[in-house]
């Protein structure tokens, strides 16, 4: 079983925060993290998935034009996402710099191809996902942990 965190990051702290996720699904028995630049990523990545955890850098509140670019590239295989888990991140340059907005933009593609969508866990911060200003610190890192955790534990329980 096979999660795919799938991020665009310009300076690195997406791709940060992508591998603090990932260490979060790789801590459920007999799941795999399949960590994804949205430039490497390809459609039977999608396919073979049980979920997908995307982010992106706030861009204008709204999630990148490179990660956009896959939803846009990858609508063909929508149908065939249906009932798979996903989940948002984002990271920002402010503290008001539109992440929940960004998160938002992410979810809605995730709805539109189908997907049950998972927020961060209580124990995290119970929103929409996870977030952070600037570099993830060790308090974002555990948060982006726990949330591909949940994730991983719900597509489990799901194809139960």
């Amino acid at each position: 079983m096979e999660i795919l965190v799938l991020y665009y990051s310009k300076g690195g702290n997406t791709r940060k925060l992508a591998e603090a996720i990932a260490s979060g699904v790789e801590q459920v028995e007999g799941v795999k993290a399949v960590l994804k630049k949205t430039d490497e990523v390809t459609k039977d990545d999608f396919l073979n998935c049980d979920g997908v955890i995307a982010g992106s850098p706030v861009y204008f509140g709204v999630m990148a034009a490179e990660l956009k670019k896959v939803f846009d590239d990858f609508v063909g295989v929508r149908k065939r996402m249906e009932g798979k888990v996903g989940a948002a991140f984002t990271t920002a340059g402010d503290l008001t710099g539109g992440k929940e907005t960004t998160m938002f933009s992410i979810i809605q593609a995730l709805l539109i191809y189908g997907m049950v969508i998972v927020g961060d866990p209580m124990s995290a911060t119970g929103h929409y996902g996870v977030a952070c200003v600037g570099a993830p610190d060790e308090k974002a890192k555990e948060n982006g942990a726990k949330l591909g955790k949940r994730v991983a534990e719900i597509a489990k329980k799901l194809r139960g």
